[in-house]
């Protein structure tokens, strides 16, 4: 039998053709990389931005601490520094209504015994008691109303009265003329007492001697 060749037809696979599937899948494969960088990015971004608005959260936030402390100090010395004045004012205030008080009392039966005077009722043979008696009491008046005025003048109510008069000023300064010196006569006379005991006794024991 005659012996049959086999026909083989060469086939020409270019290098292309086989690379082409090799080349698709880097290239895909960096596409991904790419976008898994990008959206890295994109996350790193967003933590930086938000890492920031939170720095300047906190710094506003320690500024507005800082800011309320000062505040919280400032507000705490005045405060006290008036509650601390407003006791003290309304212990003055306390005291003087106090003495107001007594002096409204005062002045109250002052004026009701001045009122109880009426000069056209007075005949000519009671004109001389009378007036003396109604001359006391409206003196006595006077008096108390001007020592009020002196020991109210220069507080709240010093307007109430006006200035006392010149002779009630004088009046009480010499009053405290008059105590001071009594106060030097007696520490004066304690003073020297001993020395004056011990010049008696002498005297004592020389005249019986």
């Amino acid at each position: 039998m005659p012996s049959t060749n086999e026909y083989t037809h060469p086939i020409n696979v270019r290098s292309r053709q086989l690379d082409m599937p090799t080349r698709v899948g880097y290239q895909e494969d960096y596409d991904d990389k790419i976008k898994s960088a990008q959206l890295e990015l994109e996350r790193i971004q967003q933590e930086r931005e938000e890492l920031e608005r939170k720095k300047r959260e906190l710094e506003e936030l320690t500024s507005r601490k800082r800011a309320f402390l000062s505040q919280q100090v400032e507000l705490t010395e005045k405060l006290s520094a008036a509650i601390t004045l407003i006791d003290r004012e309304l212990h003055e205030m306390k005291g003087e209504m106090e003495q107001l008080e007594q002096c409204r009392v005062c002045f109250s039966d002052h004026l009701d015994k001045i009122q109880k005077h009426d000069p056209e009722k007075w005949t000519r043979d009671n004109l001389h008691e009378r007036l003396e008696k109604a001359s006391a009491v409206t003196d006595m008046a006077a008096d108390e109303y001007d020592q009020a005025a002196e020991y109210f003048e220069g507080t709240r109510a010093g307007g109430i009265f006006g200035r006392a008069s010149k002779s009630v000023r004088q009046k009480t300064k010499t009053q405290k003329t008059e105590s001071e010196f009594l106060g030097q006569l007696v520490n004066g006379f304690a003073f020297n007492l001993p020395i004056i005991i011990l010049g008696a006794a002498g005297l004592v024991v020389y005249f019986l001697k």
